[in-house]
Parts: C-alpha cells; structure tokens; sequence
C-alpha cells in the first residue's frame, strides 16, 4: 500500500510543479491518485474518472466517467448482465471468450503500470497511464494476447466536454505465429450506462442513418462517431463514441440497442470476419468517448471529433 501512496505523493508533486511553470495548468489542474485498486483522474476537487485494475472478476474497466458537472453515465455489473464492466474491452481470443463471464472466460490479468503522468492532449492538460495485460486462458493459463492499455482523460474547454481515449496495442505472445480474434456482433469496446439513461434516450451518428437490423431493436452502422443522449438521473446528458481514422477496419462498425437497456460497443465486424493477427503486425486500436451536460448538436460532436483525431 505504501509505495501506491508514494506514486500518489509524486505524481501531485509533478502537478503543482507544471502549475507554475504553465498557467494553462493552474487553470485546469489535473492529477492522478493511485490506491490499491483504482486509479482516479482528477481536475481540482472533482473527480473525471476511475479506472479499477485489480480486485475485478475477469477485466479491468473505467466504472465510472464524469461529465463536467460531475454526472456520472456509467454502471458496472448490473444485476442482469454481471459481465458488462461499464465501459470495457474484451473479445474472443482463439476461440476464447473475454466476453461473457461463464463456462470458463478468458482473464485480462493486470501486470503492471507505467507512465502515469499530467501531460497535454493537444494544448488541453491531461492525465494519463498506461498499463501492461495479459490475456489468459484459465483452463491451462496459457498467454493467448499481450496488451498495452493506454488511457488518457481531459476536459477542453472549447467543447464543454470531459473526453477519454481508449488505445490498446496488441501482440502476439512469444512461440506463437498469430491470433484469430471473433466474436459476437456486441464485441469490442462496450458501454454500459446508468439504469436510468436505459429508458427514452437517442442513438444518432455521423452518417446520420439507422444502419443494419440484426435482432429485435439492435442496430449495427459504420460512421465515424455514434452518440446516445438520455437522462442520467435526471440530467440530460450527451455520451458519443469516436472511432480512430487509423482503426483497422475504420469506419468503426458500431452496435446499439435501448431494449431492455441501452448499450453501445465499438467493434470490428468480428463476428462475420475474423481478424488474424500476425506476430510481426500488432493490432493497434484508439477510441474516445465524450461526455458532456445537455444535448449537444451533431456539429458540436463533429468538431469534438476532429480535435480528437487530431490531438491524439
């Protein structure tokens, strides 16, 4: 516990130090707290994120992400689907399943933590880390996918916004040729949000059309970026997607659905074209998710969007 409470001590320290030397820092000071098992990103008393990594049953995940009014529209393990960690990644692995957590699932074990840092995305200041994983087989322990997890959190101003990127770097383990990643028309980078925001909300795109019915009210569509807006408790809010221009497979194919919750995934069409990854070609992907209070307009999520791509 003692040397979490140190990395905490240091990484305040690095703050109040670039607070100085920059006003920008001192007008939106950001920091990072690390204990036993979360890390939380914050911007002066209010808290942008957590992001738990050890004590989880299968994955690590961000459980909860703040709007700039502190609206929190994330849910983690709810009672009817205990497998969806609010806002997480997990696909099938070599027939594997990272998914779903019954009849043996896969495990993305926590190994470690670096960089974590008060930095600037773009000329916003920003906090972030990366973390080590490994993708394990539980019925023998076998290594089937190596991860370089980077999250990074900021609130710029232009856009009234708090924004998350997601990056992950996948490799093949030592010993192994390749990996086929699958799954469901659901796998990917999937959200979870508050039990009230599961009632009367609105997805809406970049393409600005309904995309491809796959079962009962769930919508498959590619575009750039989807958006769902909807009360959480009580306060509109505004959560979008983005999908990186450099993403394999880019436009992101995305999935919705509001009934009986609302739910919405980044994927890579896996389920009707399996992805083979080579050991000498990484898969590398980079999602954000923005946040904002009210509802916003499309033009508003574009322009968020083109300052992600651009600052990433």
């Amino acid at each position: 516990m003692e040397k979490f409470k140190s990395i905490a001590i240091i990484i305040l320290l690095i703050a109040g130090f670039l607070s100085v030397i920059n006003p920008a820092f001192a007008e939106n000071p950001m920091r990072i707290t690390m204990e036993e098992n979360v890390v939380s990103a914050h911007t002066g008393s209010h808290v942008l994120m957590r992001y738990n990594y050890e004590n989880v049953p299968f994955k690590p995940c961000v459980p909860e992400l703040f709007s700039p009014k502190g609206v929190n529209v994330l849910r983690d393990a709810p009672a009817d689907h205990l497998h969806h960690h609010a806002l997480m990644y997990a696909i099938a692995v070599d027939g594997v399943n990272f998914w779903e957590e019954q009849q043996a699932p896969g495990r993305q074990a926590h190994r470690s933590f670096s960089n974590l840092r008060i930095d600037k995305q773009g000329n916003v200041p920003s906090a972030s880390f990366m973390e080590q994983l490994n993708w394990v087989n539980p019925r023998n322990q076998e290594l089937m996918l190596k991860e370089r997890r980077t999250i990074k959190v900021c609130q710029p101003d232009d856009f009234k916004a708090t924004i998350l990127s997601w990056q992950s770097h996948f490799g093949v383990p030592s010993g192994k040729e390749s990996v086929t990643l699958s799954g469901s028309h659901y796998f990917g980078l999937g959200m979870r949000f508050v039990e009230s925001m599961d009632t009367g909300g609105q997805f809406r795109n970049s393409e600005g059309i309904i995309g491809e019915v796959v079962r009962g009210d769930e919508r498959i569509v590619r575009a750039d970026w989807c958006a769902y807006t909807a009360k959480a408790n009580g306060k509109i809010v505004t959560v979008a997607m983005f999908g990186h221009p450099d993403n394999l497979r880019h436009p992101t194919q995305w999935f919705t659905m509001t009934k009986s919750f609302a739910y919405l995934s980044a994927t890579l069409n896996l389920y009707r074209e399996p992805l083979k990854v080579l050991s000498s070609k990484p898969l590398e992907l980079s999602y954000g998710v923005a946040v904002w209070d009210n509802r916003v307009e499309n033009e508003q999520i574009e322009k968020a969007y083109k300052w992600w791509v651009n600052s990433k």
